[in-house]
């Protein structure tokens, strides 16, 4: 699973890796791996050719993103990398009226998403969440083109860690990535980042402690209230990791 998608499962760490500085070298021009995994199935090709673009966030409403939802919501929240959709799925439940922008490009995980949103051979005809657009690229694309102080809150359920050296560059909490979504966030708002992997977790906490642009506290070792679950949290569970979860506030 890319770094823009939620993990398929946490990696070992590496004790090297752990103590690299997190500085030495800028974001990867691409944070994902590959975008499909197993051959798409006939309902999934369908999903892609026929639902993926009616509910996809359109480029041409970047300038102004409430503009991309059927009736303009008070709120805009942007979900960075959702792996299987189910932490999607429960914060539009609880989030009705809340325009939500979730992000993935592994094709697999858009159509996990994209399945109980479209009936089987109403991939082309059934309504579309008014209030629910997808962006199949780069999330870092769509932030460097939001307004300035255009989302209210953020998520980064579980990315992939990757935990070697020379793939740091590849993760979303990057020092160098770090101005486009703060430029992107409202003061005050919320990002929430979980990640259940040892080297991610202490890469989290020395670029954040390192920063100017959001307030920091300490994680929580247990899901907080509001927090949706996801399969990634329950396999890292089972098998006996820590899952982490952050608080950030846009100052």
């Amino acid at each position: 699973m890319s770094v823009v998608g939620e993990e398929s499962g946490a990696v070992a760490p590496h004790e090297s890796d752990e103590k690299a500085a997190v500085t030495l070298k800028p974001p990867a021009q691409r944070l994902y791996g590959r975008q499909r995994g197993h051959p798409l199935r006939d309902r999934q090709q369908r999903l892609m050719d026929e639902a993926l673009p009616r509910i996809r966030f359109p480029e041409d409403k970047a300038s102004d993103p409430k503009a991309a939802f059927d009736t303009r919501p008070e709120q805009v929240w942007l979900e960075v990398g959702f792996g299987g959709g189910e932490h999607v799925l429960s914060q539009i439940a609880m989030h009705p009226s809340v325009g939500y922008i979730a992000s993935e490009v592994f094709e697999n995980g858009l159509c996990s998403l994209l399945a109980p949103l479209f009936p089987s051979r109403e991939e082309a005809t059934s309504p579309v969440p008014p209030f629910l657009r997808l962006w199949n690229d780069d999330a870092r694309l769509l932030l460097q083109h939001l307004p300035e102080a255009s989302l209210d809150r953020m998520f980064l359920m579980f990315p992939d860690p990757w935990p070697k050296k020379r793939h740091a560059k590849r993760r979303f909490v990057h020092p160098g990535n770090l101005p486009f979504v703060a430029r992107a966030l409202k003061p005050g708002a919320i990002w929430r980042v979980a990640s259940d992997d040892p080297t991610y977790q202490a890469w989290v906490e020395e670029v954040m402690g390192k920063q100017d642009f959001f307030e920091t506290a300490p994680p929580a070792l247990e899901r907080p209230e509001g927090w949706p679950p996801t399969r990634y949290e329950a396999k890292a569970i089972r098998a006996g990791r820590q899952p982490m979860y952050w608080t950030f506030v846009r100052r």
